[in-house]
């Protein structure tokens, strides 16, 4: 089954195909994607980007599912350059108070668990975060980015060595916008 879809560009976005990507620039930001040229046609004309699905013989339910797949890719990335991500996650501790700190592209939890060692993170692409308290908001318009910082977030704060029945204490994501 082969389909060619589109997706229409909204007013204020820029999208062209730079090499092996597709780079799309809003007022926020701007992110790319990989193009699998084996698989799938990706064309620019107007306001539309068209996603055509190679004819391969042995490699058609692929093609398919992989222009699929990047067509809600870059849907997903028109609106974020012009909307943003934003996530609000909410620091929980019952045994110890914790910190953060944010230098450059690092994020610190200090005193997570009572260890005296503060345990660091990095901030993936052009992700961007604020901290008010016990609470931390992680903004950014590539929607990986700001997944794998929250991700890498959550995993520094994960409990070593304790039963986490007990130990609850962490940074949980409490909402999605």
């Amino acid at each position: 089954m082969i389909l060619m879809r589109e997706v229409k560009i909204p007013s204020g976005v820029k999208v062209a195909i730079e090499g092996n990507a597709l780079k799309v620039s809003g007022k926020l930001g701007s992110t790319a994607k990989q193009l699998n040229q084996k698989l799938f046609e990706v064309k620019v004309t107007g306001d539309t980007i068209t996603v055509d699905s190679k004819k391969h013989k042995k490699l058609a339910k692929k093609a398919d599912l992989a222009a699929q797949a990047f067509t809600s890719e870059v849907q997903s990335a028109t609106e974020s350059v012009m909307n943003g991500i934003e996530h609000k996650m909410q620091a929980v501790s019952a045994h110890f108070p914790m910190t953060f700190e944010v230098k450059g592209d690092t994020l610190f939890v200090k005193n997570i668990f009572g260890e005296r060692a503060p345990r660091s993170t990095k901030l993936v692409g052009d992700t961007k975060l604020e901290v008010k308290g016990q609470e931390v908001k992680v903004k950014g318009v590539d929607k990986y980015d700001v997944g794998q910082t929250i991700a890498n977030i959550r995993k520094v704060c994960k409990s070593k060595d304790k039963d986490t029945r007990v130990f609850q204490d962490g940074l949980y994501l409490v909402r999605e916008e």
